[in-house]
């Protein structure tokens, strides 16, 4: 039966990202059979590179994803020097799950709201300085949104993947045996700084490298985001991709196709980059190691104060603007406030909110239950699927992957695109449901389950009476993680949904290009507090489930001690 399961898996899950990229590959050579054309030739290519302006957006996705994913990754480990194991990091953990909970997409709402040229940011900037506050910064460097260097995009890219990195380093430095570590470069003479530095850091570092490369690809295609965010005019390569594939003229279509395969071999570039650069760390010159006692002590605390603080200013910003009737820049609060752009949107904001928590809770459950398969073959099994091939839907940009796809779903007609859009979303969560699976079900302790199997009780028995119950707070946190992942698909919505499901994500991302700011503000709101609702009931779950077991443990000392 588990075989059978595992099958499955493999099927609907790790499969079609070959297909995927078979189908970017066969298109880009304009080979695409639906569209009745069977000859092979090189023009898509011959059109990516002629197109004017093309050499400044590649070099602009290259370097936007390359510095927020360094600066995320030194940022994170600044944090977790500073506060792993203290009282504040009690903090970091409790704070993870409404940082993570904010979607791409909401987050890139926000800091718009925040720091554009009549943002909140200018606004204060006026209130305490005074005088014309969008033009003291200078020219094109006065505002962080659609900025043509991209630095918008890199501080927001950088703050929001700093919690996911977080998240991942919690299964990681467990492994490394910290307080060991720790304890001998005391009895050596080093501090806490110098021993995170010099022994840690190369450990936590090779071991965050898959959670690097997904970062990564995420910011070398992101759409969404550089939608919102980023330069213009030219905008990021994935952009211009996604521009040529909408084109509505289907013979250029193999310039998407040559389009996504070229975003295709940026993405392995820069994971081989990183790779040299984290092997030039840890390998090939390892001196700075074991060079003395010398270290940087850097503070890390204050950078998740202050993203904290950025995220926590956003969602009372984002109701502000839903409810402003009148609000003339420079003035600090609205003159004037109004419910009626919430009664005019309330029709089509419940119908999103319906289609997106629709296809979140059916894409977050059947990723929890494929996710839960393969790691009980994983444990009882020694031929399975690599980890890495199944972050591969991670660590792939999404276009390269989806164009393909797409092309192959051209071929099956009478498919509702309600199926492949759920298809779509589970496609690409259940790769993060299971990372988040992945440390809980490693650190279980199967000498539970050996007892129990050899009190004569059935292995699905033992599973729903001892395991389930002791990983239940890491089953309802991978659970909401798929959530949270599908309320944020953008690109696997559109393409493989033809445009016909409407989410509270696209929704967004089409207000947020020029139209009312209430308006986007509104769905920016719902785009946020939904994924929080179910990390919150996932942490209420747990919450429960920790008490409930206190209160049996003390009947049952209780019951020991009459007796």
């Amino acid at each position: 039966m588990l075989r059978m399961s595992y099958f499955f898996v493999v099927l609907f899950c790790i499969v079609p990202t070959l297909l995927g990229l078979l189908g970017a590959v066969f298109s880009s050579f304009g080979y695409i059979p639906p569209l009745k054309m069977l000859d092979f030739r090189l023009e898509g290519y011959a059109h990516v590179f002629a197109w004017e302006g093309v050499s400044y957006s590649i070099f602009m996705s290259f370097y936007t994803a390359l510095f927020s994913t360094f600066f995320a990754c030194f940022m994170t480990f600044l944090i977790v020097q500073s506060s792993w194991e203290t009282r504040f990091w009690r903090y970091v953990e409790t704070a993870l799950s409404p940082l993570l909970a904010m979607p791409h997409v909401a987050f890139a709402i926000g800091f718009s709201f925040l720091f554009a040229p009549t943002g909140m940011g200018m606004r204060v900037w006026d209130a305490l300085f005074g005088g014309n506050a969008p033009e003291q910064g200078g020219g094109e460097l006065a505002t962080l949104v659609n900025d043509p260097y991209g630095l918008g995009m890199i501080l927001l890219l950088t703050l929001k993947e700093i919690p996911f990195l977080l998240l991942m380093s919690l299964s990681v430095l467990p492994q490394i045996r910290v307080k060991e570590i720790e304890k001998v470069c005391a009895s050596l003479g080093y501090t806490r700084a110098q021993a995170w530095w010099k022994c840690i850091f190369v450990q936590w570092l090779i071991k965050l490298r898959f959670p690097l490369f997904a970062v990564m690809a995420y910011g070398l295609s992101v759409v969404d985001v550089a939608l919102i965010l980023g330069p213009t005019n030219p905008p990021t390569f994935a952009v211009l991709v996604w521009q040529w594939f909408n084109d509505p003229d289907l013979s250029l279509l193999p310039r998407a196709g040559a389009g996504a395969l070229v975003l295709f071999a940026l993405s392995l570039l820069l994971m081989g980059l990183t790779f040299f650069l984290i092997w030039l760390v840890t390998r090939a010159f390892p001196s700075w190691q074991y060079a003395g006692r010398s270290s940087v002590c850097l503070p890390g605390k204050p950078i998740f104060i202050f993203l904290s603080f950025i995220a926590v200013l956003m969602l009372p910003l984002m109701l502000l603007w839903s409810v402003a009737q009148r609000w003339r820049f420079p003035d600090l609060l609205p003159s004037q406030y109004s419910l009626r752009f919430w009664q005019f949107e309330w029709d089509s904001i419940v119908s999103a909110v319906d289609q997106s928590l629709a296809i979140a809770l059916i894409s977050a459950s059947l990723s929890l239950l494929l996710a839960i398969i393969a790691h009980e073959y994983r444990i009882r099994h020694r031929l399975q699927v690599p980890a890495y091939i199944i972050a591969m839907p991670m660590l792939l940009p999404q276009l390269s992957l989806l164009f393909g796809l797409q092309v192959g779903t051209l071929s099956l007609h009478g498919i509702s695109p309600f199926f492949w859009v759920c298809w779509g979303h589970v496609f690409f969560s259940f790769p993060y449901v299971y990372l988040s699976l992945d440390g809980p079900w490693r650190s279980f302790d199967t000498r539970l389950t050996k007892a129990a199997l050899s009190l004569g009780k059935s292995p699905l028995r033992v599973w729903f009476k001892v395991k389930m119950p002791i990983l239940f707070p890491a089953i309802g946190f991978a659970w909401a993680m798929g959530i949270s992942v599908s309320l944020a698909q953008y690109l696997p919505t559109l393409i493989l949904g033809g445009g016909r499901v409407s989410t509270l994500t696209t929704e967004a991302v089409a207000l947020s290009s020029g139209f009312d700011r209430r308006v986007t503000a509104i769905y920016a709101l719902c785009l946020t507090l939904l994924p929080l609702l179910f990390f919150s009931l996932a942490l209420f779950m747990r919450h429960l489930q920790i008490k409930y077991r206190r209160s049996s443990a003390k009947g049952f000392i209780s019951n020991v001690s009459l007796s």
